[in-house]
């Protein structure tokens, strides 16, 4: 699939390119130009976010922006046209998708996004068809996945509705009588046989449960999409169905299925609620940690560990950076902790690992993508150091660092965040002792680390004042045994206590 199409008015559209491995949707943060711009090839006009990232997206064309064809926020499937430009830089602009969703009637295009709106009556029509293109203009389409801006298209194959299957075939009068029961059972009047409605997987669910036909829904969502909402507002007025005359409906229409008793109508009060859309990384975020927690099973051991040696060596690098090569870099209790984790991971390769389910195997990592959970604006991430096991550590401060300046700005990518192996979190900066953490998906353990406390502990005989935290290792029991997991936080927990240990174990 293309990122672009050329319409005969010179018009050429810009359709939502796939700017992640296998994404399908993303969200559009903010538009850069708006009708009546002058566009270059290579121009940012927008900026996405997906599941995974925000990225911005160049035109690869000159001309006149015409038409912006979605507002800000709304959530675009992959394919669909997102800008109009005039190439030959002389059309009046169209006006904002705000007001008008539907492309302008004196410049039809294919790829336009349907509004759900009746059709137009036959005696209204008096313009005749657009001649075909004759068979030596017409271009071949691509075959399979081709490339686009940014990574690769889906098939074109793939934007196409599959048949429903054990469904037969039905008649057209037959189908009409159908749909004018379904409508009157629904409280919406007789209505014409229309093109299948547009609606979400999810919504297409919730109507089938609630017995809605949703030919029969007026929807409110952009390009005449049926949103949850219609569906319920639909059902609202089931309630009269049974006070309907038997004489209303067609002896010859077929008998209705009684539909289950619809869920009640939750009503909501907007002052005292705030209900915020499940989309981006939030959405991304849930899916997988749902899918993690009830997919691997879990098991998490805490260890409580006096620090003091470790802050010692972090305060005397920070004084002398030029002794240990780290001048330039910054230098903190993650920086030790990770490479505390690193070494024990290396005295226990068998804990950096993956479970195939498929194939039913375990797939032993030689190498380590070291996670970083990252809490930002955008909701938390977690970006990895791609081959942090053989870095030293001046350059594992200096890949940390990239890291989280990276996610802090917002510009983290999809690429950075695909392929850990294992990952930290540091919930310590929040001021809490420790916490259970869940797995990121495909990953074999998870470490947490608490807040660095001043605490009474028994030192050389004596209770003093010692810097103490607490270390939490979550990991999966189907890869990690017992044993393994706790050798390796005993391992993490011995180099932080007597840091010396990252010289004697590394």
């Amino acid at each position: 699939m293309t990122t672009m199409t050329e319409t005969a008015s010179g018009l050429r559209e810009f359709k939502m390119p796939d700017v992640g491995e296998g994404l399908t949707e993303a969200e559009i943060l903010k538009w850069y130009v708006k009708a009546g711009d002058t566009v270059t090839d290579g121009q940012v006009v927008c900026e996405v976010e997906t599941a995974k990232a925000a990225v911005e997206l160049p035109i690869p064309f000159d001309g006149v922006v015409h038409e912006l064809r979605f507002p800000e926020g709304t959530t675009v499937d992959v394919g669909q046209v997102i800008i109009a430009v005039d190439v030959n830089g002389g059309a009046a602009p169209a006006a904002p998708p705000a007001e008008a969703q539907a492309p302008a009637a004196s410049a039809p295009t294919a790829s336009a996004p349907a509004t759900g709106s009746a059709p137009a009556a036959p005696a209204e029509r008096t313009e005749a068809p657009p001649e075909k293109p004759a068979a030596s203009e017409e271009k071949p389409k691509p075959v399979g996945r081709t490339p686009v801006l940014v990574g690769y298209g889906v098939a074109e194959s793939s934007t196409k509705r599959r048949p429903r299957r054990g469904v037969p075939a039905q008649q057209p009068e037959a189908a009409a009588a159908k749909v004018a029961v379904q409508s009157e059972l629904n409280g919406h009047g007789h209505t014409a046989v229309t093109a299948r409605p547009l609606a979400k997987p999810p919504v297409r669910k919730l109507a089938k449960d609630l017995g809605v036909d949703l030919a029969t829904v007026t929807p409110s969502g952009p390009d005449g999409i049926i949103t949850r909402e219609d569906v319920h507002a639909a059902v609202a007025p089931a309630a009269p169905v049974q006070e309907t005359p038997a004489a209303a409906v067609s002896a010859s229409a077929p008998a209705p299925v009684r539909a289950p008793a619809p869920a009640p109508v939750v009503t909501y009060d907007g002052a005292r609620e705030t209900r915020i859309p499940v989309k981006g990384v939030r959405k991304a975020t849930a899916a997988a940690m749902v899918g993690s927690a009830f997919t691997a099973p879990h098991v998490t051991e805490f260890v409580t560990v006096d620090v003091t040696r470790t802050m010692k060596l972090v305060e005397e690098i920070k004084r002398a950076p030029d002794t240990y090569g780290l001048q330039g870099l910054r230098v903190n209790p993650l920086l030790l902790i990770a490479k505390a984790l690193l070494v024990a991971i290396k005295r226990h390769p068998e804990v950096n690992a993956s479970w195939d389910e498929a194939n039913q195997e375990i797939v032993q990592k030689h190498y380590v993508n070291l996670g970083i959970a990252a809490a930002t604006p955008r909701g938390l991430i977690v970006p990895n150091i791609k081959d942090a096991h053989a870095k030293t550590l001046p350059q594992l401060a200096e890949s940390l660092g990239e890291l989280v300046a990276t996610a802090r700005d917002g510009k983290t990518s999809p690429a950075a965040m695909q392929g850990g192996t294992v990952t930290i979190t540091n919930v310590g900066v929040f001021g809490v002792d420790t916490g259970t953490p869940i797995l990121n998906p495909g990953e074999s353990a998870i470490l947490a680390v608490g807040s660095i406390k001043l605490q009474p502990w028994v030192h050389k005989g004596k209770v003093k004042p010692r810097q103490v935290t607490t270390l939490a290792l979550s990991f999966d029991h189907r890869l990690v045994d017992g044993e393994l997991g706790s050798k390796v936080l005993a391992d993490v927990a011995a180099i932080l206590e007597q840091p010396k240990r990252l010289i004697t174990w590394g």
